[in-house]
């Protein structure tokens, strides 16, 4: 198993695919990091790679799906909880007016009192920025709070973010997988028939097409 993700190193998707190879009983030297999720798709596809693994949250998400239909397919789904996220500010700052965001996170709190919202490609990112002084404010991991502690002050614990992701490859899924919901798992339904009238249904005709 050769999978794919997004880098750069240090990042969710890094951490949450560590976490499958280890469950699989695989290294964590099979492993490659991606700047773009179009070129670890592409690895993909080109066998350089055996899977990608892909945060449904990630902006990029639909546009790979429609972009890789028939291509790469999606044979495992699991949900696992991020790094514990916080909202953090430069201590120098008394009032931050502007914050840094991978745009996942837009909506993990409320953001309203920052005038200007600024987008970045991942909370890696949003961290070094924070660092490195370009930031006033942002959403990334706890952790930079302890590594910076002079320069960095934690304004919200947001925890982490419990999300959903998905393993892709070249091959399909069997159609015996208890992954895959099939036309005969209706089979056993019950249809009901309904009767429409110019003024919709009557009491009468909802509790005959209950029974």
């Amino acid at each position: 198993m050769q999978i794919a993700t997004l880098g750069p190193s240090g990042n969710n998707h890094e951490l949450i695919a560590l976490r499958y190879l280890a469950k699989h009983g695989q290294p964590s030297t099979n492993l490659q990091l991606f700047e773009q999720f179009e070129e670890a798709f592409e690895a993909l596809v080109e066998g350089q790679v055996s899977h990608v693994l892909q945060c449904t949250a990630h902006f990029a998400h639909s546009d790979c799906v429609g972009r890789y239909m028939h291509r790469a397919y999606p044979v495992d789904v699991f949900i696992a909880g991020s790094k514990p996220l916080a909202l953090v500010a430069q201590r120098s700052i008394a009032t931050p007016r502007h914050m840094a965001i991978q745009p996942a996170t837009r909506y993990y709190t409320d953001l309203s009192s920052f005038g200007d919202i600024i987008e970045a490609p991942t909370t890696v990112a949003v961290a070094e920025g924070l660092l490195a002084g370009v930031f006033e404010a942002g959403i990334c991991a706890e952790e930079i709070v302890n590594q910076a502690p002079e320069q960095l002050k934690l304004l919200q614990s947001l925890g982490p973010a419990l999300d959903t992701w998905v393993v892709y490859s070249t091959t399909p899924l069997p159609t015996s997988s208890p992954l895959l919901l099939n036309e005969k798992d209706n089979c056993g339904a019950r249809h009901h028939e309904y009767y429409a009238k110019p003024n919709g249904f009557s009491g009468d005709d909802t509790k005959r097409n209950s029974r």
